[in-house]
């Protein structure tokens, strides 16, 4: 486990995330993580890695519950 301060790196982000390396800078380029460079190498901030798998969650969550919603409406669930 990692203290909250401590800052990780893309490589480790993306195992958090459960994501490709790759994709990962992609999402750090488009804004969605804020990170520092150090040198060439990007870091992140633990907290902010947790907090963005927090939110990714939620959406699921939601998009879930959202597609049930759906499905009970047209009347895929009735016998």
């Amino acid at each position: 486990m990692y203290p909250v301060a401590t800052e990780v790196t893309t490589k480790s982000a993306a195992e958090l995330l459960g994501c490709s390396r790759p994709h990962l800078v992609k999402l750090l380029e488009e804004g969605k993580i804020s990170y520092t460079k150090v040198g060439k190498h990007r870091r992140l901030r633990y907290e902010d890695v947790l907090n963005y798998k927090k939110q990714i969650k939620e959406a699921q969550k939601k998009h879930i519950i959202d597609i049930m919603n759906f499905d009970e409406g047209t009347g895929l669930y009735d016998s």
